[in-house]
């Protein structure tokens, strides 16, 4: 219905230009709070009523009829109705609706994309130090990161997943240290055992691969043990190694890529981090005081100023945070994405700050972000908070074990990400209506199974006469169906993946609902192949709709 839309809507525009220049720039269709109103609403005689000096509902009446003889008006609407102080409800012919059976089973998996438009976004998420296990709340950042990218990449951007990593520091040396101990035999509880100590069953497993000096292999590095326990640095790389072949494996099971591994050492090792703070310095923007150095970001809108430089030497965490971002500008990522925890909220002022005052260029409000609460777990009516295996929380690997890697994207991804978040592990396991990922998936299995029944050439469906989907069911579906390529654009400009879940719910119900109101396998050649379209159709934009979530479209349930 895309072309019947943009026919519509280039017609409306024409005739408020007619009515006002330069007022068809805003031509906007909208869709009406209650379907009993229309397909269509327009509020454009409002909106001009005041500029042009003129009654609203007068202008209705004057923009109804002007619209309703232009040639795509008279082919695709049924009908212009005027409400309230000046509404048009729009109520089109069923052969407008219709067109979007044809336009999603032309176009596929396609359906809903719009082309390339030439520019690079980068999104940095999950980007979990190597000090243990995925937790859930890394889960919900890998499926919130996973499926904006799926949702950016609809709209013809060109996507670059980054996950950035503190391969050095404080954590580090715990991690190290944490090993070590347990190289020599040591164990939580035992004298001698560092209170800040990773406490986890991962820590023995670490340690007694690292003695019997195997080799691991992550995506971003390989490395061999030594087996010695007096070289500390050999402990380090291996505990690293270790922990990011472990959080690969995590990734995978979540069916979660990256295309680039950025370590925080690097902005040392490169000279990033002095570069970034010559640049500080020379804009202006710093100062010294109490022997430390300051970035004066209230400058820049932050609410305080900032040390750069402890007065004991080292650099705060937000100078390499820049750093990094500044370099993100320079390797041509001029849109760039982090999804991080809610934590993480006081940084963004800082960074921003840092990045106006070094003088790379970078435009204020760089990067976007996308902040996410934590995940409560809760199984068996009881909120589950330790993992024997991580040894503090629960890992993402327990949670995929548990249900299913579809259950937990679908579910992570069914609220906003700044909203908190109770994963039910029972419910997510349920084969009923009320588990939401079961639902949208049996109704595609639901189809596929009803195709089956047929036994025909899906592909032929594409030229099937849809004139007999003129009934109310069959018109409230093909409504949703058209529905699907401006959310997908409005949830990818938002970033908002969980736009995506509600509409395959409804669309899911919608479905269940025509199925229930009219038989598809009739004898009537002619209607059971229309309705076979139409169900066809609606299987492909479920399967869309999930590819965008990471979530398999099941054929059998």
């Amino acid at each position: 219905m895309r072309t019947v839309k943009k026919q519509l809507l280039a017609a409306l525009a024409a005739e408020l230009d007619h009515l006002s220049p330069g007022a068809g720039d805003k031509a906007a269709f909208e869709s009406p709070k209650q379907a009993a109103h229309g397909d269509l609403a327009c509020t454009a005689a409002m909106q001009l009523a005041k500029p042009l000096k003129a009654n609203p509902r007068a202008l209705a009446e004057q923009l109804k009829t002007a619209l309703a003889a232009t040639p795509a008006f008279q082919q695709w609407v049924a009908a212009i109705e005027i409400a309230g102080p000046g509404f048009l409800n729009i109520r089109l012919k069923p052969a407008a609706k219709q067109q979007v059976v044809h336009e999603v089973l032309s176009e596929k998996e396609h359906y809903g994309e719009q082309t390339r438009r030439g520019e690079s976004v980068l999104v940095e998420f999950v980007s979990a130090n190597p000090t243990g296990p995925l937790h859930v709340g890394h889960g919900r950042q890998a499926a919130l990161g996973d499926a904006i990218c799926h949702l950016l990449d609809s709209q013809g951007w060109d996507v670059t997943r980054e996950f950035y990593y503190n391969d050095a520091g404080v954590q580090i040396e715990t991690l190290t240290r944490s090993v070590r101990c347990r190289v020599q035999g040591l164990k939580p509880g035992d004298a001698g055992w560092p209170e800040s100590a990773y406490n986890g069953d991962y820590i023995q497993d670490i340690a007694d691969d690292f003695l019997v000096q195997k080799t691991v292999q992550a995506d971003d590095r390989s490395f061999t043990a030594s087996g010695d326990v007096q070289d500390l640095d050999n402990i380090r790389q291996f505990a690293v190694a270790y922990l990011r072949n472990e959080q690969d494996k995590d990734l995978q099971a979540f069916r979660v890529r990256f295309d680039h591994y950025f370590l925080e050492s690097s902005l040392y090792s490169d000279g990033k981090v002095e570069d970034a703070v010559r640049r500080l310095v020379a804009s202006g923007h710093t100062y010294e005081q109490d022997g430390a150095l300051w970035l004066r970001s209230t400058d820049f809108g932050d609410d305080k100023d900032r040390v750069m430089r402890k007065s004991e030497g080292g650099y705060t965490y937000f100078v390499p945070d820049v750093a990094y971002h500044i370099a993100k500008w320079e390797r041509g990522f001029h849109k760039a994405i982090n999804i991080q925890g809610t934590d993480h909220h006081g940084t963004i002022a800082r960074v921003r700050a840092g990045l106006q005052a070094s003088g790379a260029g970078v435009p204020a409000g760089y990067p976007d972000y996308v902040l996410h609460t934590m995940v409560r777990v809760v199984r068996g009516g009881q909120e589950v908070k330790i993992s024997k295996r991580a040894g503090s929380y629960v890992t993402l690997r327990d949670l995929i074990e548990w249900t299913s890697a579809d259950a937990v994207r679908f579910f992570l991804l069914s609220r906003k990400p700044d909203t908190e978040y109770t994963f039910d592990v029972d419910l997510a396991v349920q084969k009923n209506n009320d588990n939401p990922v079961y639902y949208v998936q049996y109704a595609h299995a639901r189809i596929c199974s009803v195709l089956a029944g047929w036994g025909g050439d899906v592909a032929l469906l594409a030229e099937a006469d849809l004139a007999p989907l003129d009934t109310p069911a069959a018109q409230a579906l093909m409504l949703k169906l058209a529905q699907y390529p401006d959310m997908l654009t409005a949830a990818a400009a938002d970033f908002a993946p969980h736009d995506v879940t509600f509409y395959l719910r409804d669309l899911a119900a919608s479905y269940h609902s025509y199925y229930d109101a009219e038989r598809i396998l009739v004898e009537d050649e002619s209607v059971k192949k229309a309705r076979l379209a139409l169900v066809a159709a609606t299987a492909q934009v479920l399967h869309n709709g999930l590819l965008v979530l990471g979530v398999s479209a099941p054929t059998r349930m």
